[in-house]
């Protein structure tokens, strides 16, 4: 697969937007200012394919990446952090538990800070993906941002609060600097190809 060969294809504001054409659909997941469009744009290699706002909260919709036209990337809007109304947030909630009841998701990457514990709405999320069967990895982004001896442990502390399984990938990643994304990748083209 070409992950050079993509392009932006919609940005959905209700489940009438969602595409038609029903390709694998890899949907990045996580909390407002966890870095989901850094951790797309390192996958594609691009700068600015998936918009990176200065202030967290700037997807607001469910935005489509089509890829080498065999499957979509999907950057969810986050969760928790993003200073926005309440209405806002409300209709947020309402267009994910609407995409996530329509059972679109091949792979789900639920995107979590490296250097912190996971957040209540980190576990919740785990939580979704463990309990719909859905398959899914956690990208700990943010590894640039930690010490050599915090790597280990920060990891520890992600798989214990996440309560994940021994067979649940997570991958130390840097968006900053690319450490991480093959891993990632070969689990996508895993998700597409099955």
């Amino acid at each position: 697969m070409n992950f050079q060969n993509v392009e932006f294809l919609i940005s959905a504001a209700a489940p009438k937007d969602f595409p038609g054409n029903r390709l694998p659909e890899i949907a990045f997941a996580g909390k407002s200012n966890v870095g989901k469009s850094s951790v797309i744009n390192r996958i594609l290699q691009r700068k600015n394919m998936a918009k990176v706002g200065d202030r967290p909260g700037k997807t607001i919709h469910v935005n489509y990446f089509l890829l080498d036209k065999t499957c979509y990337l999907v950057d969810l809007p986050g969760y928790g952090f993003a200073k926005v109304s309440q209405s806002e947030k409300d209709r947020w909630g309402k267009l994910m538990e609407d995409y996530f009841a329509a059972n679109r998701i091949h792979l789900g990457v639920l995107i979590v800070d490296y250097r912190h514990p996971p957040t209540n709405n980190d576990i919740t999320m785990a939580k979704w993906f463990l309990d719909s069967g859905c398959p899914f990895v956690v990208v700990a982004n943010k590894k640039d941002k930690l010490k050599k001896s915090e790597l280990e442990p920060n990891l520890e502390v992600i798989r214990r609060d996440l309560e994940l399984p021994d067979d649940c990938p997570v991958i130390p990643f840097s968006a900053e600097k690319g450490d991480g994304r093959d891993e990632l990748v070969k689990r996508i083209l895993q998700a597409v190809n099955e």
